[in-house]
């Protein structure tokens, strides 16, 4: 694999796409680092020093650490996640929006443009909740967090953050679009990767402090390592369905019979199941969060949604197993899986072309996704259990690391696409990710 890696740089369209990709995630790290004006930034550290391990701290792992910041970058791109999960609800039980989901290219363009204005409303709704918030906020020392509570600040706040979040939607699509892999997916990829330097340090200090023992960290690694290679082992998982063609002729030419088959991978969905649970948390749990100190039903809320808890990883675990059969039905259409086959003279030995072939297809592609959806789960649940039974001193769980590990997946089979297409046989002999059975 990494040879072919090597040929990338050999290959001007690649090499483009690399370096955008790259310099689009430098623009959004820069980004994270530029500060809301009316915030004091050393109060602000001590309140998240503090709440480190609950909501707040996994929004600031997802953001990248602008929310610890109080960045122009804040809010992140949760706000445009959201706007998604709406519009793709929405296109269930609307049928305007139905309509134009299966108008191809022209309707996909008219769903992502209502995405747009949905993510900025969002966008003014979170902000402004926020503003008030931290209003409210002090400091353990009692120092406030706003140096001159009142609207200005708020408008202000709103502006920045609104635009923050825009901005950071327009570079995600122009990475999707001139870049390599899903724009949107990288930027969470980015911020959370970049917590992991800060949160290896955190762990050595705390052992040397004696807060935490080696036997723990070593656990904590190796458990680390094991949902790693579970991840890959699962992510490559397949059920390959045999799909035989018959001859046929086409102009002068006839096209002998062969056997292929069709794909179905045991997590279709991939990474948007937890990211989509994710954001639905996230959003209660930050508003709660700013009101919990004075408020007792924002207080008990805040307590609930903290990861670890009961009632987090029940609403969580519900949540992801519906987005893996929700996305899984919205991405995958068995009825056009069996029309092309039967189009191109393809059947599944024993199931007849037509309505038996796409009934088939998605009974079985039902029976997967649910081991896929308990997978999804286990993975994002179990650790942060574990690791908020270990009291570990930083949020870095099992929904972050499937996000890291699927999302990089993802970006190296989009490398070897554009490789594969342009002929590099050593790459395809040596390097091609290969589905394994299921």
């Amino acid at each position: 694999m990494f040879d072919g890696f090597a040929n990338a740089s050999r290959l001007p369209d690649l090499r483009k796409r690399l370096l955008f990709t790259a310099g689009a995630l430098a623009v959004y790290r820069l980004g994270v680092a530029v500060p809301t004006p009316g915030i004091d930034s050393a109060a602000l550290a001590q309140f998240f020093a503090d709440v480190r391990n609950n909501v707040l701290g996994l929004v600031n792992l997802f953001s990248g650490g602008a929310l610890e910041r109080f960045s122009i970058f804040a809010l992140g791109i949760m706000p445009y996640i959201s706007a998604s999960i709406i519009l793709q609800l929405l296109t269930v039980v609307i049928p305007y929006l139905e309509r134009l989901s299966k108008e191809g290219e022209m309707g996909r363009r008219k769903i992502t443009q209502y995405t747009r204005y949905g993510t900025v409303v969002l966008s003014l709704v979170q902000s402004f909740f926020i503003a008030v918030g931290l209003e409210t906020l002090s400091a353990p020392g009692g120092a406030g967090v706003v140096y001159e509570p009142g609207w200005s600040f708020r408008l202000m706040t709103v502006i920045t953050l609104t635009t923050g979040t825009a901005f950071i939607m327009w570079l995600g699509e122009q990475v999707t679009e001139r870049g390599i892999g899903n724009g949107i997916s990288l930027i969470i990829f980015s911020g959370i990767v970049s917590s992991i330097p800060s949160a290896i340090v955190t762990t050595l200090e705390f052992i040397r402090q004696g807060e935490l023992s080696i036997v723990v960290a070593l656990l904590l690694a190796v458990l680390m390592v094991a949902v790693v290679g579970a991840i890959i082992y699962m992510e490559r998982g397949q059920r390959r369905i045999p799909v035989q063609y018959a001859k046929r002729v086409v102009g002068r030419r006839m096209y002998s019979g062969h056997s292929s088959h069709l794909p179905l991978k045991v997590n279709t969905a991939g990474v948007i199941p937890p990211i989509f649970a994710s954001s639905l948390l996230l959003f209660p749990g930050m508003i709660a969060g700013w009101f919990g100190q004075h408020n007792p039903v924002a207080s008990w809320i805040n307590d609930a949604l903290m990861p670890g808890s009961l009632v987090y990883s029940i609403v969580d675990v519900g949540l992801i197993v519906f987005f893996c059969y929700f996305y899984t039905a919205v991405t995958f259409n068995p009825v056009d899986v069996a029309d092309n086959l039967k189009k191109f003279g393809g059947y599944i030995p024993g199931i007849r072309p037509g309505q038996k072939t796409s009934d088939y297809i998605e009974r079985v592609l039902n029976r997967i996704t649910l081991p896929g959806a308990l997978y999804v789960a286990a993975v994002c649940v179990l650790p942060t259990i574990l690791i908020s039974q270990l009291r570990v001193p930083f949020y870095f769980g099992g929904t972050a690391l499937l996000i890291v590990v699927g999302v990089a997946l993802d970006t190296v089979a989009a490398v070897e696409t554009h490789l594969i297409s342009h002929n590099y046989e050593g790459f395809m002999k040596h390097g091609r990710i290969r589905g394994r059975r299921g």
